[in-house]
C-alpha cells in the first residue's frame, strides 16, 4: 500500500508499507524525492515518526545530494556520448586487464575471467565462480581508487558477502585506508 503525505517540515512524502520491508527505511533520491518503507504491523503514525526524528537527517541528505549533483558534468549530446563512451572503453581495454594482474599478483588473489563493460550502476563485481566484471567508467577515477575498486572485487573472490572477514581482508591489502578510500570513491559517481 503506498500513498502521498505532506510533511510539514519536508514536503510530499511517499508512504510504503510493504511484506518485504523489515523495518522503516527511509530513502532519499537525487531529485530530493522521500520515500519512507515500512512491514505490515507498523502503523502510518508510527512511520511518520520516525520520518519526523530522521528529519535533520533527510534534510542533510537533501543538501549531499544537490551539491553532488551540481559537481556532476552536464549530459552530453547522444552521439558525444557515445563517443566519450567509445574513448573511455578502448582506455579501460588498455589499462584494466594488466593492472588487474599486477594486482593480483601482489595479492596473491586470483580471478577468473575479466570483463569489461559499461555498467553504470556499479564500478565492479565478482561472480561465485570467481568472475570479475569491471566498469569501464573506472576510467574516470583517480588511479589510486581503481586499484580500490579492483582490490576490492579480487577480495570477493575468496568472501563472497560484505562481512567483517571480507572487510578486514580488502583493509589489510589497502594498507588499513579502506573506510578513506570509501569515503574518497563516493565523492565519484558513474557516468
Amino acid at each position: 500500500m503506498t500513498s502521498r503525505f505532506d510533511h510539514p517540515r519536508l514536503g510530499p512524502v511517499t508512504l510504503a508499507q510493504s511484506p518485504q520491508a523489515r523495518r522503516i527505511a527511509i530513502r532519499v533520491r537525487p531529485s530530493g524525492d522521500v520515500r519512507v518503507s515500512f512491514p505490515r504491523g507498523v502503523s502510518q503514525q508510527r512511520a511518520l515518526a520516525f520520518l519526523d526524528a530522521k528529519a535533520a537527517w533527510v534534510e542533510s541528505t537533501r543538501r549531499r545530494l544537490a551539491a553532488r549533483c551540481v559537481a556532476l558534468p552536464p549530459a552530453l549530446p547522444p552521439e558525444e556520448e557515445k563517443a566519450r563512451v567509445e574513448q573511455l572503453r578502448r582506455a579501460a581495454k588498455a589499462d584494466l586487464p594488466a593492472r588487474i594482474e599486477r594486482l593480483s599478483r601482489q595479492t596473491g588473489l586470483k580471478f577468473g575471467k575479466l570483463s569489461v563493460r559499461a555498467a553504470r550502476t556499479k564500478w565492479g563485481s565478482c561472480s561465485v565462480n570467481g568472475n570479475i566484471s569491471l566498469s569501464l567508467f573506472l576510467m574516470t577515477l583517480p588511479e589510486h581508487l581503481r586499484d580500490f575498486v579492483i582490490i576490492h572485487e579480487l577480495c570477493h573472490t575468496v568472501h563472497h558477502n560484505h562481512s567483517p572477514r571480507f572487510h578486514a581482508l580488502v583493509d589489510f591489502h589497502v594498507g588499513g585506508c579502506e573506510k578513506a578510500l570509501v569515503r574518497e570513491l563516493r565523492a565519484f559517481s558513474i557516468r
